[in-house]
């Protein structure tokens, strides 16, 4: 399930760190937290047992959990306050 163009747009222009940025893990972990969000709060809400894309979820959050470590270890700051803004950790 895609997002949509101008949602994803806006989370680029959100996330961004530079002018033409859309490929940082800034912005890479803010897109698949947004694509991660709208698969389990609306897609499995209706379909339990859609292991398919359970699947796909699994490889997205593994992508993800990568991504955030490796911004973990490059700039400590920044992994804070993007895990604040994203709201992904307690």
């Amino acid at each position: 399930m895609a997002l949509e163009k101008t949602k994803k747009t806006g989370i680029i222009e959100e996330f961004k760190t530079h002018g033409r940025d859309t490929g940082s893990s800034d912005v890479q972990i803010a897109l698949l937290t947004e694509r991660i969000n709208s698969l389990t709060a609306g897609h499995f809400k209706q379909h339990k047992k859609d292991l398919h894309s359970r699947r796909g979820l699994l490889v997205l959050v593994s992508k993800r959990k990568k991504l955030i470590e490796y911004l973990k270890n490059k700039d400590i700051k920044k992994y804070e306050a993007l895990i604040k803004k994203l709201k992904i950790r307690k």
